[in-house]
């Protein structure tokens, strides 16, 4: 088995590669982020609760509004931490099938995509001039994947928030495994 860095792990053997990118090794970011996150939830939670109390109707109407726009990164902050505390990527080749999976508390459905039907396996550029490069990047999204192929005219992306040099070894592992099967 192969490791690269703290989140990254490679299997091979004759007709299986396998890898496994974990979400986050850092501690003391996703204790901050379950603080944001409880912080955010105690503000909505009162906002809902002085809206039963309101009487006016544009305040009613500011608030709904308000919370609208709460619910959204609500979700967003919750799926994002989620992920990052108890998600995984999994990625293998075997037999001739790509499985990919975003595993969740041991549970995600695993999509397979025939190998001879895949094309254009490439590194996704991330610019660090770009806005939304660098919030896909940042830590606390979920998303940002690094990796795509090609089946059957969609784009499949995985391998979420890593380096350049770990999207290249991977990458390059992925090449090497397909090409020697092709």
């Amino acid at each position: 088995m192969k490791v690269i860095g703290d989140r990254i792990s490679i299997l091979k053997k004759e007709d299986l590669l396998s890898i496994v990118i974990l979400p986050t090794t850092d501690k003391k970011k996703l204790s901050i982020m379950f603080l944001w996150l409880f912080a955010w939830t105690v503000c909505g939670v009162i906002v809902l609760v002085s809206y039963f109390k309101m009487v006016d109707k544009d305040t009613k109407l500011f608030m709904l509004v308000y919370l609208s726009f709460w619910g959204y990164f609500e979700f967003k902050i919750a799926r994002a931490f989620i992920w990052k505390k108890n998600g995984k990527e999994k990625f293998w080749i075997q037999n001739g099938v790509i499985h990919y999976q975003r595993e969740l508390n041991k549970k995600g459905k695993i999509k397979e995509y025939n190998l001879e039907l895949v094309d254009d396996f490439k590194i996704i550029d991330v610019s660090n001039t770009s806005w939304a490069d660098n919030i896909n990047q940042s830590f606390w999204i979920k998303g940002g994947e690094r990796l795509e192929f090609i089946s059957q005219g969609k784009a499949i992306r995985f391998a979420m928030q890593v380096s350049d040099e770990e999207a290249r070894t991977v990458f390059n592992e992925i090449d090497k495994f397909i090409f020697r099967k092709k």
